[in-house]
């Protein structure tokens, strides 16, 4: 029989690990249910084969969605088979109707609903196991599914405004490239014979050059953007690298503050919503780690993990990388002493989420102007590059 080691926390949030014999990846997942362990890592000694399901792709808003009408269906006493059934049939769909179709398969078989879903951690991350199977063991699975649907919707409004925010800039940055690469190959080229014997400022001859480089050697530039681009994406996938840039990031007025509250919106959002549906605190220090967006806070959360560990409180290591403000903290220390933290921490991010909306406004209004003028300095220099010669022309006729 296979051997699986594991890495699991109790209810009481300590780490265990060991050793032990399963059929299959489910049965061990299975088997450590029964413990009343919650896994984290389950990881096959002697590599035994297993079917892999499909991968599938869903977008989080579906999920949303889907999780809301599970919990509808089971707060009106419906079986879960039969709500599964339904939701196949409704769903519109077509890689989550497959993707459910499946679960309802592996639930009649005996599974149950937490370890079918970690059959597919893209498209239900360890947060949504981990709550679900808190819901499960405590049979309040409705409202976990409702919690669910309600922290995806909040997190997808939060990335539409953020994404939405940064379309006009970046068609900004696009166009005024397009327009300058345009300009270079076709409309420069035009005025050269016309300006050959003309005497040729520093700006017309670098406009000029640039111009016989881009239309010359336009494959080698495209060779060495590849090249740099290709350096760049293995330098960002270094630890080191990826937190130097995001302390740099943080350094810049009024954008560093947007990207801080984020995270931290994102930490509290989490960690608050797990607390809330039962899952252990270093089980969802540990989750929320990994999905802050935050190199430098995540860092931070697991140290504050250890602390915990060790009995000390959790605003205590939370404030010794200062990144999250004194004030927040505060409000943190006095909800563990309330012992209602979970609240709390929904509290938080409801209010940092307000002040990171407005983070995101000011930062565009900021960064549109700065992306205008850059626009307008290119084409000015375009512009001045071509009327300098015209005008030392027209100078030189006039003066004969």
């Amino acid at each position: 029989m296979p051997h699986f080691d594991y890495t699991a926390m109790t209810d009481a949030g300590a780490r265990v690990t060991g050793v032990l014999e399963a059929d299959s990846e489910p049965a061990a997942l299975r088997a450590l249910a029964e413990k009343r362990l919650f896994p984290v890592a389950v990881v096959s000694r002697d590599g035994a084969p297993g079917d892999k399901p499909k991968k599938r792709r869903v977008r989080g808003a579906d999920l949303g969605i889907c999780y809301s009408q599970l919990a509808d269906l089971l707060g009106a006493g419906v079986p879960l088979l039969r709500a599964l059934d339904s939701l196949v049939k409704s769903t519109p769909n077509p890689n989550l109707r497959a993707l459910l179709r499946e679960i309802r398969t592996a639930v009649s078989e005996g599974k149950s609903l937490t370890e079918t879903l970690r059959q597919w951690p893209e498209v239900f991350p360890p947060l949504h196991t981990a709550m679900i199977q808190a819901g499960e063991r405590a049979a309040f699975l409705e409202e976990v599914l409702r919690s669910l649907s309600g922290f995806i919707e909040r997190f997808e409004e939060l990335r539409s405004k953020v994404m939405g925010a940064l379309i006009y800039p970046a068609l900004l940055v696009g166009l005024g490239a397009l327009i300058m690469l345009l300009a270079l190959l076709f409309f420069v080229p035009k005025f050269e014979p016309l300006l050959a014997n003309a005497k040729k400022p520093l700006p017309s001859e670098l406009m000029f050059g640039l111009s016989h480089l881009v239309r010359g050697y336009w494959y080698l530039l495209l060779i060495a953007a590849l090249a740099v681009a290709g350096v760049l994406w293995s330098a960002f996938k270094s630890p080191a690298v990826r937190e130097k840039l995001e302390r740099w990031q943080l350094k810049i007025p009024v954008v560093g503050m947007a990207l801080r509250l984020l995270a931290i919106t994102r930490f509290c959002r989490i960690l608050g919503t797990m607390l809330a549906n039962g899952v252990p605190l270093l089980l969802a220090l540990k989750i929320s780690k990994d999905a802050t967006g935050s190199r430098i806070l995540g860092d931070n959360i697991a140290a504050a993990a250890e602390a915990v560990r060790d009995g000390k409180r959790l605003s205590e290591p939370l404030g010794q990388s200062k990144f999250i403000p004194e004030q927040i903290l505060a409000m943190i220390a006095v909800a563990e002493e309330s012992n209602n933290l979970d609240k709390v921490l929904v509290q938080i991010a409801d209010t940092v989420e307000r002040r990171t909306n407005r983070q995101v406004d000011q930062a565009v209004r900021l960064v549109e102007p700065a992306i205008l003028c850059l626009v307008a300095g290119g084409i000015g220099f375009l512009a001045l590059g071509l009327l300098l010669p015209i005008f030392t022309m027209a100078s030189a006729l006039g003066s004969k």
